[in-house]
């Protein structure tokens, strides 16, 4: 005799009423990316992990909130010790666990003297871009607390460093969504982590205040097209880490710099005809992208990035 559906579903209720608790959801997921690269994405927030005998380099560390699970996950893929941490900007959204990451860490020597230094408590080296360094500590107040600043910070659009058996380029982009924003590009195992630069879900992000320019972004985008490759019919190759969102490959960088480069002209043109901002916002140039990247609420809305883009065009 066929069991009726009641009873498979007073069964169900059953199994699902006496079945343990579920663990929750872990925030931070871990993806094998190419070579000895792995992304780390979270919630608000995408971090790079390269792995190796000399230990683990890390770009970005994410919000304060998830440092214990941002080191659990790097745990889990090596017992080395974290060696670097690369800044691709100050946000706190990349920057909020430096303190935390980077006390966990140990510094080595440069050149070609691998042992460590003499005292192992200073954590690992933290790399950015020496705005990044001046925004952090400026003030009578500064914006994150001395530990969580860059101990070494370079001038001028590359820093290249060896590690891993691997070239790793740390690549400033001047006044784009920051004036102090770069990328990281892992050259052998082609792989590049972009920071906020490029991102999945949203407008880029525009900061004004430290030197955000929407041309800068462009030219950030631009310049992770010239790096990626494609591999087959335009997908695959090149792989890129966004600052937030998922994995992506050129195409998807394609699309993301064609939708910014279109709404700029639009700003644009509005302005050269005499609109002013209220105008342009009524006037909607971002509509038909609006489904995908849009946002009426949070910290970063479709208006605020009309806005930025604007203002930075009026400069």
């Amino acid at each position: 005799m066929r069991r009726s559906s009641v009873g498979a579903i007073c069964i169900s209720l059953f199994v699902a009423a006496t079945a343990p608790a579920q663990t929750q959801e872990p925030r931070l997921h871990v993806l094998p990316v190419q070579g000895d690269v792995y992304m780390i994405a979270g919630p608000n927030a995408n971090a790079a992990v390269q792995v190796g005998d000399q230990g683990v380099l890390v770009v970005d560390t994410m919000p304060a909130a998830l440092s214990d699970e941002f080191l659990a996950a790097i745990a889990k893929l090596s017992d080395k010790p974290i060696r670097y941490i690369v800044n691709t900007s100050f946000l706190p959204e990349y920057t909020g666990g430096n303190e935390r990451v980077r006390k966990a860490g140990v510094t080595i020597t440069g050149a070609n003297v691998a042992r460590d230094i003499g005292d192992a408590a200073l954590g690992s080296a933290l790399l950015a871009h020496e705005s990044v360094l001046d925004t952090m500590s400026a003030g009578k107040t500064p914006l994150r607390p001395a530990g969580a600043w860059p101990t070494d910070a370079f001038v001028g659009l590359r820093k290249a460093i060896y590690f891993n058996g691997e070239p790793v380029e740390v690549l400033h982009i001047p006044d784009s969504t920051t004036d102090g924003s770069s990328m990281v590009w892992f050259r052998r195992a082609d792989v590049v982590s972009t920071g906020a630069i490029f991102v999945t879900d949203a407008y880029p992000f525009i900061d004004l205040e430290h030197g955000g320019n929407i041309n800068g972004v462009l030219d950030g985008l631009n310049r992770i097209l010239e790096i990626t490759v494609p591999s087959h019919e335009e997908e695959g190759g090149t792989l890129v880490i966004p600052g937030r969102g998922r994995l992506c490959d050129e195409a998807d960088v394609v699309t993301y710099r064609d939708m910014i480069a279109v709404i700029r002209n639009r700003i644009r043109n509005m302005i050269a005809k005499g609109m002013t901002l209220e105008q342009v916002k009524q006037a909607k140039p971002t509509f038909e992208y609006d489904r995908e990247y849009g946002r009426t609420t949070g910290p970063w809305t479709t208006d605020m990035f009309v806005e930025a883009v604007y203002k930075s065009l009026k400069k």
